[in-house]
């Protein structure tokens, strides 16, 4: 079969939550808009003389992260945000080890996640115009390598 695009808005991103280990809650499924997964690289210069003047370079490290931007959900009735929001914007209050939970994302009909165990969450910017619903965003940073799990 050939390969063909398909859309962003099929990919799922789920978050662990710290309060119980091994369970996924998703997030905001129905608020996100936009997404984009950005890769950064630390390299080392190994040029040396007998490089005769061509420069010589080794990666060394790898980072990772995903953006997710869409809107802030809340009931109207309990004023409860989204499940997964909540747990984000939690974690992006904590600090040292506290500070990493899970975070995993797949398209939909993928049948195993990326998995990345060790991840911080930063919040980004929150707000809108006199006519906008209320913006989110939020960004995952992955501490150590990348794993797959199952779906369900």
């Amino acid at each position: 079969m050939a390969t063909e695009k398909y859309s962003a808005r099929d990919v799922r991103f789920q978050i662990e939550n710290y309060a119980s280990p091994g369970t996924w809650v998703d997030i905001a499924p129905l608020a996100i808009n936009t997404w984009s997964k950005s890769e950064e690289e630390e390299t080392a210069d190994v040029t040396t003389f007998g490089s005769n003047g061509n420069a010589e370079s080794q990666k060394m490290q790898i980072g990772k992260s995903i953006t997710l931007e869409g809107f802030r959900l809340r009931d109207p009735a309990t004023g409860a945000l989204d499940p997964g929001q909540t747990i984000a914007e939690a974690m992006n209050d904590r600090l040292g080890t506290s500070s990493l939970t899970g975070f995993r994302f797949a398209h939909a009909t993928d049948t195993t996640w990326v998995v990345w165990a060790q991840t911080r969450v930063s919040l980004g910017d929150q707000g809108g115009g006199n006519n906008d619903p209320t913006s989110w965003s939020a960004t995952f940073t992955r501490s150590g390598a990348s794993t797959t799990a199952a779906k369900p």
